[in-house]
């Protein structure tokens, strides 16, 4: 497999889709509040969401990419104005390599920190730097590029629908040479809509332009959708969620698909 398409997979947020807005009753209605704060990616709610990413097919053939992302969210007051969301990606990656080989480890961790209204209109936004991190421990992982960026979202919900989209751009600061190198940017469209007792159909595709690799190979744009429940578990709120997407753009040496599980715990003031 080719370096350069797999280390960019680590990316992925979790963007967690709301639970129904239609009248209910007051323990639903809790819910209902709580499950819109994980829809936000800016919104105030801390939670640590750990997804499970198995990428298989195309070049990969039967060998499977594996990825856990683990990725705490913790929000706080920087004005009486302004929060501060810090997003924290943490990549744990099982590589296929030749001859039955595969390799495991810690991927490059990226830090995002975005400033956002503490009473947003009905236009809901963040803003701010994003970071890239040299912590590769296998050798397929390993880029040795201090990278940083901007990111921004937005989003609106509007009845049952929540839609918005999350924009990052990371560029190399310092390299120690050699490809594969971070120069990545991320867009993830997220349209969601709501139908009850906190079930939610999600569609939040993660697509990626590696600018390092050649014109052929840049880019990755999958096409799916996904399904969620935002529940209390032994007095637990959490969000489940199961995703499917194909691979319709792809770098050469990348998997065909990805099966995409999440569970989010929430942390409600």
């Amino acid at each position: 497999m080719k370096r350069s398409a797999v280390v960019f997979v680590c990316a992925a947020l979790v963007l967690a889709p709301a639970a129904t807005f239609a009248q209910q009753p007051p323990a639903q209605a809790d819910a209902t509040e709580l499950a819109k704060k994980t829809q936000n990616p800016v919104g105030d709610l801390v939670s640590v969401p750990f997804q499970f990413n198995f990428n298989t097919g195309g070049d990969l053939q039967d060998a499977t990419f594996f990825n856990l992302n683990f990725q705490p969210v913790i929000p706080f007051k920087l004005t009486d104005d302004i929060n501060v969301i810090g997003r924290f990606i943490v990549p744990i990656d099982s590589v296929p390599g030749s001859n039955g080989v595969s390799y495991s480890g810690v991927g490059d961790i990226q830090a995002q920190l975005y400033l956002t209204p503490s009473h947003p209109g009905k236009i809901i936004w963040g803003v701010g730097p994003v970071f890239s991190l040299p912590t590769a421990t296998a050798p397929p992982l390993r880029t040795g590029t201090w990278a940083a960026g901007v990111g921004a979202v937005g989003l609106t919900m509007s009845g049952p629908w929540v839609l918005g989209a999350l924009v990052n751009q990371y560029w190399p600061l310092s390299d120690t040479g050699g490809e594969p190198e971070t120069n990545l940017f991320l867009v993830q469209p997220f349209v969601n809509f709501n139908f009850g007792q906190g079930w939610a159909l999600s569609y939040a595709p993660i697509i990626t332009a590696n600018w390092d690799a050649s014109s052929g190979n840049r880019w990755t744009v999958p096409i799916g959708a996904g399904i969620t429940r935002t529940a209390v578990f032994n007095k637990r709120p959490m969000n489940l969620g199961v995703q499917y997407y194909g691979n319709a753009v792809k770098p050469d040496g990348s998997a065909g698909y990805q099966l995409r599980f999440v569970v989010a715990l929430l942390y409600p003031e």
